[in-house]
């Protein structure tokens, strides 16, 4: 091939070398991504202000000037300034009791340690806002949205150099967030882990490539391999959004028994369910999901009430190492994440991959 087809406009526009985009919860993650040639952006929405600032100098000090991003969720029907307590005295008795038959059931034991979740930015808007603050006061290179849109803080960061990512699941949606102004709008399908749309990732990213006009795209969705980086181009996207073969990375902070769970199964054990966090989620099959999607489950409740229902389970699990209980976020291609490597493998493997596919159906080299 005459040009490099992994070199697209995205990359010239971030001063990066491949169209890889990975989404962590480790800073450990996004140091390695990033000095490997792609590009990371570290979700931040269960920490303080105080921790999110540390982060953000820590990367800084290990990656120099190349670029990453800070992701938060700024959810329009969070609560504006209630307390953890005033939240949880309005969760139904219904919800509670089920909540509480199945750590009965599984004999799930209390957590060790308070629930991660209080500082979450999805809580109320007053804890977002002060997440917000710090992002804008450190002039992160990109700020990216993964819950709710980013529009009103796109004035204040672009005044500050930044540049703002959008995450839709669906084309109207990447057609407000593009007039808004978005800098580069990241299209989610229903293969996704995480919070996600009902949408395929084939066909969202069509739709929104179909009106994105001069906006980069990237695909997201099930990313997991050279040959879906590949196919993603082919459709218009400019890069690809991964997420779950980073989980099993040997930086990654998961613990080791959701790490070597995570290479030992496949699309069938993901569900996608509303009883973590009250928003459409695919994490793994665990009791807690199962119970939930059970005919005599109660209706799940909207976020945060469902999110601060479920963080006990949540926090047990992990506390306690208990295998048959936890669970983690993870796409329907996580059938292709079968051993733990190092970040820059993962990020190496994938571009020859890629380049690969584009060779046999070109019949030309790279």
């Amino acid at each position: 091939m005459a040009k490099d087809p992994l070199r697209t406009p995205f990359c010239e526009m971030m001063g990066i070398e491949f169209p890889i985009l990975a989404f962590t919860h480790c800073k450990d993650v996004v140091a390695a991504v990033v000095n490997a040639g792609g590009f990371a952006v570290l979700g931040e929405a269960m920490h303080t202000p105080e921790e999110i600032e540390a982060d953000i100098n820590w990367i800084r000090s290990r990656v120099g000037d190349k670029p990453f991003g800070i992701d938060l969720v700024l959810p329009a029907s969070a609560p504006g300034a209630e307390s953890v307590e005033d939240i949880l005295a309005k969760i139904p008795a219904e919800q509670k009791a089920f909540a509480d038959h199945i750590k009965k059931k599984y004999d799930v034991p209390d957590p060790k340690s308070a629930e991660a979740l209080h500082q979450w930015g999805g809580l109320n808007q007053e804890i977002a806002r002060a997440q917000i603050d710090v992002i804008l006061d450190t002039k992160v290179p990109v700020f990216v949205s993964g819950l709710g849109s980013p529009a009103f803080m796109i004035p204040a960061a672009h005044e500050r150099g930044m540049k703002v990512f959008g995450l839709v699941g669906k084309a109207r949606q990447a057609e407000r967030e593009i007039a808004s102004g978005v800098d580069v709008v990241i299209a989610q399908g229903y293969d996704a882990a995480g919070h996600t749309g009902n949408i395929g990732t084939f066909s969202v990213v069509g739709e929104v490539c179909a009106v994105a006009g001069d906006i980069p795209v990237i695909a997201a969705g099930g990313i997991t391999t050279g040959k879906h980086l590949a196919a993603a181009l082919c459709l218009g996207a400019q890069g690809v959004w991964t997420g779950t073969q980073w989980l099993a990375s040997r930086e990654s902070d998961v613990d080791m028994i959701m790490k070597e769970k995570l290479t030992k199964i496949t699309a069938d054990d993901t569900t996608y369910s509303k009883s973590v966090s009250g928003f459409p989620m695919r994490v793994t099959k665990c009791p807690w999901t199962e119970e939930w999607a059970s005919k005599d489950a109660p209706k799940t409740l909207p976020s945060p009430y469902q999110m601060l229902l479920s963080s006990s389970y949540t926090q047990a699990a992990n506390d306690h190492r208990r295998e048959d209980l936890m669970y983690d976020a993870a796409g329907q291609g996580v059938r292709f994440v079968t051993e733990l490597k190092p970040a820059r493998q993962i990020v190496f493997d994938m571009v020859e991959e890629a380049l690969e596919t584009f060779e046999a159906i070109t019949g030309a080299e790279a």
